[in-house]
């Protein structure tokens, strides 16, 4: 039986700027849809304009301080904000840019979109190329990551689901996720990535199995430079 994919795309999430010189760059995502558009792959799926994420939305798993200060700071008004940016891990690799919270609502009400839609059996597969920004934790900012989409869609998925299963092929360990589900059984955090030589974020040994509730939920794969089909972990 053919598989039903649902595929979130929201056409302004492209124009947002981390700034000059920063390795982040969202116009990639408009890039990725002309591909889908140009090689016809949307003709087989379900394209959705994605919802926009709320500050209740984002404190599923976020402070409240955090998000109330992400939906207040501004280019114009950061200089007011001296505390609170490095409270909150705001700064060179995660700089505060026109649109931030508006940018962060896009990609999240994307990921929060698809997993309302798999809890309720709309779509098989979910699909946001604007998400997956897995470095982000409760109380600040890391890695480009602001705020913590994928752990606020498996917080919607363990609404219906016993259980999930998160998967993470990223060339970094998903810190972020790992730690908002180290402590339980409910979520298995599985994350395959380069480790060693003090590459970000510097986690993800093959030792953290998880703890309490979650002892061995925790599978951390790490891989030296250059491994191949044929080299040994």
């Amino acid at each position: 039986m053919a598989k039903t994919v649902a595929y979130f795309y929201d056409p302004d999430v492209g124009n947002f700027h981390y700034g000059a010189g920063h390795p982040m760059k969202p116009h990639r995502l408009a890039l990725t849809h002309s591909l889908v558009l140009h090689y016809g792959l949307y003709k087989k799926m379900i394209v959705f304009k994605p919802y926009q994420a709320s500050q209740h939305d984002m404190c599923r798993f976020h402070s409240e301080d955090y998000i109330d200060f992400l939906q207040r700071v501004s280019p114009t008004n950061m200089q007011g904000f001296t505390k609170s940016l490095n409270a909150f891990n705001v700064g060179d690799d995660c700089p505060v840019f026109p649109g931030l919270f508006e940018f962060c609502s896009r990609y999240t009400g994307a990921s929060l979109q698809g997993a309302t839609q798999l809890n309720n059996k709309i779509c098989d597969i979910a699909i946001n190329w604007a998400g997956g920004l897995h470095h982000a934790k409760k109380f600040e900012a890391s890695g480009f990551c602001y705020v913590n989409d994928i752990v606020i869609g498996i917080l919607e998925l363990l609404k219906y689901h016993p259980r999930v299963l998160y998967i993470d092929i990223d060339i970094h360990h998903g810190d972020g996720v790992q730690e908002a589900f180290y402590l339980t059984d409910r979520v298995m955090t599985v994350s395959f990535h380069k480790y060693g030589n003090y590459f970000f974020p510097g986690t993800g040994d093959m030792y953290e199995v998880g703890a309490e509730s979650g002892r061995y939920y925790c599978l951390n794969v790490p891989l030296r430079d250059g491994i191949d089909d044929q080299s040994k972990f």
